[in-house]
């Protein structure tokens, strides 16, 4: 996922800072010339914060730097009446659980409508979308299923369709809400661990 990090997120971040800047690509940056961006990591995920590969971008961790915790952030969150507040993420994301693909589809037919036609674009992979700049193997799907996201299952997995995928509880968790870090840029799900936590026997 550190190439559609790049590409989706911190490319597009840098046009529009170069652009607000009034220096766009490739004209030069004087060094004393930086935007502050500030980057929601909690102290939970704070292996994740990393700072700008450029200079005229600062990152700041300001949640990392009052030491608040996810915990610390709902308590926030709840205090101002935004207990429901999702967990930042791409619209496109490939590490959503299905609770997030339904809310999608259920509450946004046009973002519906993007990702399925994003998901359809990606099924022979890009050579922009991996390390080695070659073209993926196989097909490329969003859903953990492996099939065009319009048929995905992405509806609530019974426990008989639990017992056939042969996951526990923890498993189906992760398959129903997806994986527990938000993203920010330069802070991807994909940067976690979670590419080698599936163990549904489905791709990563």
């Amino acid at each position: 996922m550190q190439r559609s990090t790049g590409e989706y997120k911190v490319k597009p971040i840098k046009q529009k800072v170069r652009e607000l800047l009034g220096y766009p690509y490739p004209a030069r940056i004087p060094k004393a010339v930086f935007v502050e961006q500030w980057v929601g990591i909690s102290t939970d995920e704070f292996h994740r914060a990393k700072d700008a590969d450029v200079k005229y971008m600062r990152n700041r961790h300001p949640l990392l730097d009052m030491s608040w915790s996810r915990a610390d952030c709902a308590r926030y969150l709840t205090s101002l009446g935004l207990a429901d507040t999702p967990k930042s993420s791409c619209l496109g994301c490939p590490f959503h659980g299905n609770a997030q693909w339904r809310h999608i589809r259920d509450t946004s037919p046009s973002e519906w409508a993007d990702v399925v036609e994003f998901d359809a674009a990606i099924r022979q992979g890009n050579a922009r979308a991996n390390a080695t700049g070659n073209r993926l193997l196989g097909e490329a799907f969003l859903h953990r299923s492996r099939v065009p996201l319009s048929e995905a299952p992405i509806d609530h997995v019974t426990a008989a369709e639990r017992a056939a995928l042969r996951i526990s509880a923890d498993e189906a968790d992760v398959l129903e809400n997806g994986v527990e870090d938000g993203c920010s840029p330069w802070a991807c799900r994909g940067d976690a661990d979670a590419l080698t936590r599936d163990d549904f026997g489905l791709a990563t």
